[in-house]
């Protein structure tokens, strides 16, 4: 009698599933420090994945990015923020681009990012960072067509 398939070993209770959907390198970026890079292809308005980190208030979110260039935190809502610094999810070191390749999205609370055309392996995927703490004085180094110049 054959041996039948192993059913998928189960996560503890407890333990979150994987935020991750697609395989993603962290690697040095041409744009800023390290960067993320899709590590398989990743086909449009798929889900890539999630980042997760501390849950702070707004207040100190802001008290923690203020004076410092590199900051991997989000605010989810008017009253809370997630600050990925210490998370292991490759998707915190994406960078910013005026012509990005993918879109982050706030969805209950949660930070994730979706692919906004096909992906090819070993390319920076990037966002549009949009409003930041930095107010227009930090320059932009994406070097997109059309870059603002400054976030």
């Amino acid at each position: 009698m054959p041996d039948a398939a192993a059913p998928p070993a189960a996560r503890p209770r407890g333990v979150p599933a994987d935020p991750q959907k697609f395989a993603v390198a962290v690697a040095p970026s041409r744009i800023d420090g390290q960067g993320a890079f899709a590590a398989e292809p990743i086909p449009a308005r798929r889900k890539i994945g999630e980042i997760r980190g501390e849950s702070i208030s707004v207040r100190e979110a802001r008290r923690r990015a203020k004076g410092v260039a590199r900051i991997m935190i989000v605010e989810v809502s008017d009253r809370r923020a997630i600050d990925a610094s210490q998370s292991a999810d490759p998707l915190r070191f994406t960078n910013h681009s005026c012509r990005p390749n993918a879109t982050l999205r706030i969805r209950q609370g949660r930070v994730e990012f979706y692919a906004m055309r096909d992906l090819a392996p070993g390319e920076e995927i990037t966002v549009d960072y949009g409003e930041t703490h930095h107010e227009g004085r930090l320059r932009c180094r994406c070097g997109a067509p059309g870059c603002v110049g400054f976030l």
